[in-house]
This record gives C-alpha cells, structure tokens and sequence, in this order.
C-alpha cells in the first residue's frame, strides 16, 4: 500500500509538472490551476506515504520517477529531445530506484 500512494504521488506530481510547461509561465489560467491542485495532492500523497517509507527512500523513488517520467513526456508531447549523457543518467537513476527497492533493507517490501 505504501508504494501505491507513493505511485499515486508521483504521477501527480508528473500532472503538475506537465501543467507548468503547459501553462506557459503562469499565463494560462486552466494550466495554472492544474499545477497547483496537481502538486497539492502530490505533496499530500507523498507526506502520507512518508508515513510507512523512510523519507530519503521515498523522496528518491517519488523524485526519481518524477524526472525520469517528465522527460519521456516532454519527449512525446512537447517534442524536446535528450542527448546520450541525459538518456544515459536517467537509466542510472532508473537503476538506483531499482536497487533500493530490491536490496535495501530499509523499505517495506
């Protein structure tokens, strides 16, 4: 259950942040209002996750997947691109969730 809401959080928080390019530095009022609602369920999910999962282990999941779903979204929707080096740290960031979650004694499994 714990990893459900921190999912939960994490794709809020990929919303909020789609928003916030969508929104167009704040001067798009739907957009705008999307990142505030989006971001506020979010840090609420995360807080509640924080309950049950250590905070470093839970912030690097909830920010990791956050960066890694963002650029997969800027790609496909907004058409921005990644070189190699980019490409090649989020498959390392990718890789330390994966570790944490497998091997750490730390989380909940």
């Amino acid at each position: 259950m714990p990893y459900l809401i921190l999912f939960l959080a994490v794709a809020f928080e990929t919303i909020g942040t789609t928003a916030l390019q969508a929104s167009q530095q704040f001067t798009r009022l739907v957009p705008s209002l999307v990142v505030v609602v989006a971001y506020g369920v979010s840090f609420a999910l995360l807080g509640w996750a924080l309950k049950f999962l250590p905070v470093g282990v839970a912030y690097a999941i909830w920010s990791g997947l956050g960066i890694v779903l963002i650029a997969v979204i800027a790609f496909l929707v907004f058409g921005q691109k990644l070189d190699i080096a980019a490409l090649g740290g989020m498959g390392m960031i990718l890789a330390g969730i994966l570790v944490i979650h497998l091997f750490s004694n730390t989380t909940t499994h």
